[in-house]
């Protein structure tokens, strides 16, 4: 198994099955993928017939262009790329890198390229990968209680931020 399929399974662990919520703006949503965004990845309708039969390899490549490939998850070190990727799932891959930038003092544009992976590899060294994920994670939680539904959605976003960062610290050294 690669990295990415390791992270795959673990959110799609997380992410569950068909919801429908008329109070969470992403609408209809299947193993973790909105409607809107299976309609931009198909070019086609994305009904509630389609959405229900979505599975896992269908999503596959959606998840590893979109949002694995988007934050670099094969140049992070797997704990580090897992937060990324969970977060980038929930919030948007530019809102991952920067957050990851902040943390790691680079420019924050949203795009990982060669100055975040070197800045992260050198944060790591000094710091260890356990400390970059601990403080990735605190900042996730920040963004999440500033949000207008976070009375609504935070205690399930909280515990996504506690269940991934023990999934990633399972990880570190």
């Amino acid at each position: 198994m690669t990295a990415f399929d390791t992270a795959l399974a673990y959110i799609l662990q997380r992410e569950g099955g068909f919801v429908n919520d008329p109070r969470d703006n992403g609408g209809m949503t299947n193993l973790g993928v909105t409607w809107r965004t299976w309609q931009d990845w198909t070019g086609k309708p994305a009904t509630e017939a389609v959405m229900r039969a979505l599975t896992p390899a269908k999503v596959a490549p959606l998840y590893k262009a979109r949002y694995w490939d988007a934050v670099r998850g094969d140049d992070l070190p797997g704990p580090v790329a897992l937060c990324l990727f969970d977060f980038g799932i929930t919030s948007s891959p530019a809102r991952a890198a920067k957050l990851l930038q902040g943390i790691v003092g680079t420019v924050k544009d949203g795009q990982i390229g060669p100055a975040t992976i070197i800045a992260t590899r050198n944060f790591v060294a000094v710091h260890g990968v356990a400390e970059l994920v601990r403080q990735f994670t605190e900042a996730r939680r920040e963004y999440y209680r500033a949000l207008d539904d976070f009375p609504h959605f935070g205690k399930g976003w909280l515990r996504r931020c506690d269940l991934t960062e023990t999934a990633a610290l399972r990880g570190c050294p």
